[in-house]
């Protein structure tokens, strides 16, 4: 049994030294298209050639046409989309108030809140107001929901990091692949006991 999971672990770690080389492989590939792109950065904002700005604007959807050009359906929904920045705001600040209180007694890094909130999309001259503000609240919504779920899954790495018996959970956060797995008690001590340990500071990092 000792020799089965032996080689179930080799073949675990194959398999993830894998999917970085492929994920190392596509951001090479997704540079070469922005490349093309000629987006360029200054003070950590992307920039573009004056060409491309004029081709940007040709390209802006006049704020008149867009809201005439709407479906009335789409007028109808509208506040049942934005209603939703209400219980994203609530989870943002809970996290965050969450992490600072017992991260620090937990002796778990934080997680940077600013990493997960990006909005230069609003930036682009394509874009009309309502457009911007679309983008705007999808960046913050899934910002925040990002920046929960690393929270959580730092707390989970730290309580129970016990993988599930009958099958990879869909879209599971990354720290999971290094759990125990289901019925490793020896396992899960040793990881527990680790994380747990009054000499150690800082045991889970981002």
């Amino acid at each position: 049994m000792f020799e089965n999971n032996f080689d179930t672990d080799k073949e675990v770690q194959k398999l993830k030294k894998a999917i970085a080389f492929y994920q190392d492989k596509l951001a090479v590939e997704l540079s070469k298209r922005r490349a093309g792109l000629r987006i360029g950065y200054e003070k950590g904002k992307a920039v573009f050639e004056q060409e491309i700005l004029r081709r940007h604007r040709e390209n802006k959807i006049g704020l008149w046409k867009f809201i005439s050009n709407a479906r009335p359906m789409t007028a109808f929904t509208a506040p049942i989309i934005y209603s939703g920045i209400f219980f994203v705001v609530a989870l943002d600040i809970f996290v965050t108030f969450y992490q600072h209180t017992c991260f620090r007694v937990y002796k778990i890094a934080l997680v940077k809140r600013s990493d997960y909130m990006i909005f230069e999309r609003t930036h682009l001259e394509y874009l009309n107001l309502f457009q911007m503000v679309n983008c705007a609240y999808c960046s913050y919504g899934n910002g925040v929901i990002a920046y929960a779920r690393e929270v959580f899954a730092r707390t989970e790495q730290y309580w129970c990091p016990i993988k599930h018996a009958k099958r990879m959970v869909v879209g599971y956060h990354e720290r999971y692949g290094d759990f125990s797995e289901f019925g490793d008690a020896e396992a899960f001590v040793e990881q527990y006991t680790k994380a747990h340990s009054r000499k150690e500071k800082q045991m889970i990092q981002s």
